[in-house]
């Protein structure tokens, strides 16, 4: 059986047409992606230093790694709550509507961070650290990778979503580097780690937009994508009679459609 991905790798593929059709909308969901992976990886990683800074000298290893635990348990309710959103508002307007509320939540961590950053109300800090997460993952956490899915037509979708994915790993990659580095020139600890919730909330309002560039996907958008293409490529001259050939095949090479005149057997003839 051909499957999709082989129909095109058989076939030559038009390249130079498909940046042409998909190239902007490629760069907005690796945007997207690059900028979730950067909050998100981040976060996780460095939330037991955060934890060491509220504690200080005084912080039980035991203890930091228990409220550690407490706040990454939060991305679990996001994954969970996130899918039947999304099976109701739809992927592109759950990930907005996910990235503005951890946006807000957000802002408002690091505007009083300097109240929540203490050992007598850790608890607190620890809840709306999991709240910032969890909005995450009702975000981009749930819906990027079916953006990067549903926004192109069958033949593209496994370059198309690679591209998307490989942007998020190295939106991971730097920024778990950047994130120690985001920090107050005169080292107070209190307002770097504020500056790191300004910077990471100011990305969520910025992906959120350009979220809006997207197309709004539904039940039947592959199918409609896939027509879409089509017409496009055969606008541009590209003969699409080529999708189905096998390597080394030609439409010249194959057999001739040719009518079946053959006159079925009557009873006589067979008596």
């Amino acid at each position: 059986m051909t499957t999709a991905n082989n129909v095109w790798f058989s076939a030559k593929t038009p390249y130079l047409l498909i940046l042409k059709y998909y190239g902007f909308r490629l760069l907005i969901v690796s945007l997207i992606w690059f900028i979730y992976d950067f909050s998100a990886y981040s976060f996780s990683i460095y939330s037991s230093a955060i934890l060491s800074n509220i504690y200080g000298d005084t912080g039980v290893l035991t203890t930091i790694f228990g409220w550690n635990t407490v706040i990454n348990l939060f991305y679990i309710p996001g994954t969970m709550l996130g899918a039947p959103i999304s099976d109701r508002l739809g992927p592109r307007y759950t990930l907005i509507l996910g990235q503005v509320l951890q946006a807000i939540v957000g802002f408002i961590m690091a505007g009083c961070y300097a109240k929540l950053s203490h050992p007598s109300v850790v608890g607190g800090f620890a809840v709306v650290y999991g709240i910032f997460l969890s909005f995450g993952e009702i975000g981009p956490g749930n819906n990027i990778g079916l953006l990067a899915a549903k926004t192109c037509a069958t033949g593209v979708r496994g370059q198309y979503y690679g591209i998307a994915a490989a942007m998020g790993k190295i939106g991971a990659f730097v920024g778990t580097y950047v994130f120690k580095h985001i920090a107050s020139p005169d080292g107070d600890p209190i307002k770097s780690a504020q500056y790191k919730f300004y910077v990471s909330s100011s990305l969520c309002i910025f992906a959120s937009a350009l979220a809006l560039l997207l197309p709004n996907i539904d039940q039947d958008t592959i199918t409609k994508e896939d027509a879409k293409f089509r017409a496009y490529l055969e606008s541009k001259g590209w003969d699409t009679r080529q999708l189905g050939l096998k390597k080394g095949e030609s439409i010249e090479s194959l057999p001739s459609e040719t009518e079946d005149t053959t006159v079925p057997a009557t009873k006589s003839d067979e008596s």
